[in-house]
């Protein structure tokens, strides 16, 4: 296995930057001020262009605003729409396709306080960085960026993630069940550095997927967010009137914003917008 190293250590250290920006605005409300970018550089130690890459991505994701003369200040809140039926689990069909990844990140470093407190561990706590390039027929389709537990899987290997079932891998070979999932799915753009990997023109539609799973014994097993080319997906919302739908789920091919393989042992897979993601052809 190797590292692509043009992507190694940048990636890491944009997510490590991010991860901080997005640490400031949690604590705050919308309308509030972050520190400058001159301020954000010296108290994080890196050089402005990296800042401001990260700061990019964050107004483009609709998570700042910049207001020349005046500074950066925390967005207003987004709306959310949760599709769901009181009576009627939907299910989400699978995207066919040869999918492969190549991976672009694989370290291990310290949770710290934001991926911390959604995987419900100590801020010290070791977790393992993944990001990864995922292709469908050999297209570049998504980029991932995975925090895994390592006290749940110590032994994780970097062949695991670029061949075969992530969860299957858990299951079988270390002994983790994972048994459900929470994700959510809203419209973005791709930053310079993502529209590069996907082969897409800068600020292209995407869709951000953020995902937690979970284990049978509730313990959160990693979180994940990825960003998906929005020309090859769209989402269609399926909703039904009747109490019943005895239409059985399909289970050949792959769900979008999930490694392909079981998950929940052929189970529909939950989730909170209860909507169906389709590859466009």
């Amino acid at each position: 296995m190797e590292i692509d190293p043009a992507a190694s250590g940048a990636m890491l250290k944009r997510e490590r930057v991010r991860d901080a920006i997005l640490e400031l605005i949690e604590a705050r409300r919308p309308g509030d001020a972050i520190p400058s970018e001159r301020a954000l550089c010296a108290q994080l130690g890196v050089s402005r262009p990296t800042l401001r890459a990260a700061v990019d991505e964050l107004v483009i994701a609709g998570l700042l605003v910049r207001e020349h003369g005046r500074g950066m200040f925390v967005a207003a809140e987004k709306i959310t729409q949760e599709l769901v039926s009181e009576h009627n689990a939907f299910s989400l069909p699978r995207a066919g396709g040869a999918w492969s990844s190549r991976l672009l990140e694989f370290s291990t470093l310290p949770a710290g306080a934001r991926i911390s407190r959604k995987l419900r561990i100590s801020p010290a706590a070791e977790i393992l960085y993944v990001a990864r390039l995922r292709l469908v027929d050999g297209s570049p389709i998504a980029i991932e960026h995975l925090h895994v537990r390592t006290d749940l899987a110590p032994d994780l290997t970097s062949d695991e993630l670029q061949q075969g079932d992530l969860y299957e891998h858990l299951r079988d070979r270390h002994g983790v069940h994972v048994s459900e999932a929470v994700q959510s799915i809203e419209p973005t753009v791709v930053t310079r550095a993502e529209a590069e990997l996907l082969q897409v023109p800068e600020v292209s539609p995407a869709l951000l997927f953020e995902r937690l799973t979970t284990d049978t014994e509730g313990r959160a097993v990693e979180y994940v967010h990825s960003v998906y080319r929005g020309d090859r997906y769209r989402i269609v919302s399926r909703l039904t009137l009747s109490a019943h739908d005895d239409r059985p789920a399909t289970k050949e091919g792959h769900h979008p914003g999930f490694p392909p393989g079981d998950f929940t042992n052929g189970e529909p897979v939950p989730f909170s917008t209860r909507g169906v993601v389709q590859q466009n052809v």
